[in-house]
């Protein structure tokens, strides 16, 4: 056991969404399964914290930690392939030259052509032409391992475009539509519609990122560990004021998707509070250890377009910085695990 002897620190993970920033997870993912003493009992992800989840729960339940990395290493090995993730399969094989172009431009302007042009033209104005470019992706996961009841209890979430209120997807329910759906951004992509039990009928579905960055409470479970670790791509702070069209869109984004995160932390602390000064009793209500691994001077400094442009190069260099958030949290914060919590929840909130 790489991490020493004892018995593994048993956590659960919350996995938050943010585009090709999600390789940064990945990078977290990837130290956390090899370093031996760390044993994750659940995992809740939305958009690309839900692909992370749906590879780790995969390798995990067929193979351990080794397959879950390499299933890990696959699936963004893939999305680093797909070039744009605005850019519908047509445009490029119509215009091969195009994504290099577009590439080139947004590094020299101010303003993002394509994100532009998603605030003026619908998603479903591409008509019978449109196809996810996720969807390839999402397909080459092993749901047949993602969905078995060995490895960790997965949660994935999506917003309910029509009532606004989050879905959580387990077990079973977690397919390809599950996935693609709790990565929905509206404005590049179709709403992926699936049948509801619960309502009857089908419903569509958006970005879980609306109602839940990730969704905690199916953590707080009394079947799993006490201790959360959120892993965070969205920054909290950006202390630089955003001008160009972009920037505001992309921290308008960042602020609405850590709302939902932030409004869970608070029902968190709340509760601790109570167990802490005797108005509930311990055992009644769970007395839950939030962690957070993140590095928001690096999601301050890349651009707000670099969340749809998956290039080798970027995917590498937040895998990377992922794996160094991790092993520093770790070495500062491994005696914490099943201990305390390590977010000061006062700051986090005031």
């Amino acid at each position: 056991m790489a991490a020493g002897a004892g018995a593994p620190k048993r956590i659960n993970l919350a996995l938050q969404g943010g585009g090709a920033h999600g390789a940064f997870t990945w990078g977290v993912l990837d130290r956390l399964l090899e370093d031996g003493g760390i044993g994750i009992a659940g995992v809740s992800g939305c958009s690309a914290g839900a692909l992370n989840a749906v590879a780790l729960k995969a390798g995990l339940a067929s193979g351990g930690p080794d397959k879950a990395r390499e299933m890990l290493d696959a699936l963004w090995q893939q999305v680093a392939a797909t070039g744009d993730l605005r850019m519908t399969d047509w445009l490029t094989a119509v215009l091969p030259a195009m994504r290099g172009a577009l590439q080139f431009i947004e590094a020299a302007l101010p303003v993002s052509p394509l994100d532009l042009s998603a605030s003026v033209f619908s998603p479903y104005g591409y008509g019978a032409a449109y196809r996810n470019p996720l969807r390839e992706v999402v397909d080459a996961i092993d749901f047949g391992a993602a969905c078995r009841k060995a490895g960790p209890e997965t949660f994935i979430s999506a917003t309910n475009v029509r009532s606004g209120k989050i879905r959580v997807f387990t077990g079973d329910e977690i397919t390809t539509d599950a996935v693609l759906a709790s990565a929905c951004l509206p404005t590049v992509f179709q709403a992926v519609e699936i049948d509801d039990p619960a309502t009857g009928r089908r419903e569509a579905y958006w970005d879980g990122g609306y109602s839940g960055n990730p969704a905690l409470f199916p953590l707080f479970s009394p079947a799993l560990p006490d201790d959360i670790v959120v892993v965070n791509i969205n920054p909290l702070i950006r202390e630089e004021l955003p001008k160009t069209t972009a920037e505001i869109q992309n921290r308008v984004n960042e602020i609405s998707f850590n709302a939902s995160l932030l409004a869970q932390v608070r029902s968190v602390a709340f509760v601790k509070r109570l167990i802490a000064e005797g108005a509930v009793g311990r055992g009644h209500m769970k007395d839950v250890n939030l962690h957070m691994i993140a590095d928001d001077a690096l999601m301050n400094e890349l651009s707000a377009s670099s969340k749809m442009l998956p290039t080798p190069a970027l995917v590498a260099r937040l895998k990377e910085a992922g794996r160094m958030a991790a092993e520093e949290f770790l070495r500062a914060h491994r005696q914490d695990l099943n201990r305390k919590s390590t977010i000061d929840l006062a700051a986090a909130l005031n």
